[in-house]
């Protein structure tokens, strides 16, 4: 079952808690959506769900990057390019080539992204170059009832013609299956 996010975080800001229900949808082991445009032909979903393991356990396996191809089956090829550390920040270059089946056509997407890292908190990707007109995503992490609140927010324009409502299905329609497939492989690593 997916349910409707009573207030939609954004992407580059804190994502709030969610509400008593939502918190225990969640624990149910519900993956909490909701979609929203943010341009004409651009939309954005925002995926909420519940990891019975800790943040750091987590995080070693999500910066992982080329594991992606296992959380999200549309993600064929998930290549780190570079790396650089400070502290607790971290600043990566990804590459990652996506295919999806669109209305009887078959549509292959590459991208390069710049990765930012806040350790064990929240991993920022932003788009440098690709098969998009933009792209921004926000992995957060935050301590929920002895494990984790992963909460992933995404936006995307794509530079081949598709309606905004077809983009919109295929967000909505994909995510859910993706977090509850990351949460499979993240539970099975641990």
């Amino acid at each position: 079952m997916v349910l409707a996010l009573e207030r939609p975080p954004h992407l580059l800001v804190d994502v709030p808690h969610p509400s008593d229900h939502c918190l225990q949808a969640l624990l149910r082991g519900q993956i909490v959506v909701d979609t929203y445009g943010y341009t004409e032909a651009g939309k954005a979903v925002t995926a909420q769900m519940y990891v019975p393991l800790m943040r750091s356990h987590l995080w070693e396996q999500l910066t992982h990057y080329s594991r992606w191809t296992q959380y999200f089956p549309n993600i064929v090829h998930s290549e780190l390019l570079a790396s650089h550390h400070r502290g607790s920040q971290g600043c990566r270059r990804l590459y990652q080539v996506g295919r999806k089946a669109f209305l009887m056509m078959n549509a292959q997407v590459e991208i390069y992204l710049n990765v930012f890292e806040t350790l064990h908190r929240r991993i920022q990707f932003r788009f440098e170059r690709g098969s998009f007109t933009d792209f921004a995503a926000d992995l957060t992490l935050q301590d929920c009832q002895g494990g984790t609140l992963l909460t992933y927010s995404v936006q995307a324009t794509p530079l081949i013609p598709v309606p905004g409502f077809l983009v919109e299905q295929a967000m909505r329609h994909d995510l859910p299956g993706n977090m509850e497939q990351m949460r499979r492989v993240l539970c099975r690593s641990c």
